[in-house]
Formats: C-alpha cells, sequence, structure tokens
C-alpha cells in the first residue's frame, strides 16, 4: 500500500504529519509526499487544504496518470495526534 501526503514548503502542518507517518514502524506502507507548488492541477485542488492525506491501491511513479477512484482521502489526523494514535487510524485503513 501507498500513503500519498499532498504537502508545500514551509508548512507546519504537512511537516509534522510527514515526520510522524516516518516514525511509524508497525505497519507496511510506502509514503510519497507531492509538493502541490510543482502542479496547477494539485495547488489548484489543495492549496488550502494541505496536508492532505490519501491512500492509493496502486503503485506508480510521481507524476504518472493513475486511473481514477485508485486513491481514497483519508480523514485528516489531528495536528495533536500522537505516532501512535496516527498508527492505529490508518491501522483501520489499511486493513480493509
Amino acid at each position: 500500500m501507498r500513503l500519498i501526503l499532498y504537502s508545500k514548503p514551509g508548512c507546519h502542518l504537512c511537516e509534522g504529519l510527514q515526520e510522524k507517518l516516518e516514525q511509524i514502524q508497525n505497519l507496511s506502507f510506502e509514503l510519497e509526499v507531492r509538493d502541490i507548488t510543482t502542479r496547477e492541477d494539485w495547488f489548484g485542488a489543495y492549496e488550502y487544504e494541505v496536508p492532505v492525506l490519501f491512500l492509493s491501491n496502486r503503485r506508480g511513479a510521481e507524476g504518472t496518470e493513475e486511473e481514477e477512484g485508485s486513491e481514497k482521502l483519508l480523514p485528516r489526523p489531528s495536528p495533536r495526534a500522537s505516532v501512535q494514535q496516527l498508527e492505529q487510524m490508518l491501522h483501520k485503513y489499511l486493513a480493509n
């Protein structure tokens, strides 16, 4: 499984979430961080929404076109959530 984090430079919420995701050890997933400032479509969609986290069932290189519906938007975790709480939330979605 792959998690996709839409982020932008200077976003402290994005950086905090990325750090916590990188600390999770009991779940197996690939983390892909996408900088929304590199593509107009991403920037238009997520400019005021970052961090945005998706679960992807497909493996693909960054920037490749993926089938519609292959990514599932996950609820935004609280910035105060611990690594353990984030792991528990993700476990629920990765198990499905």
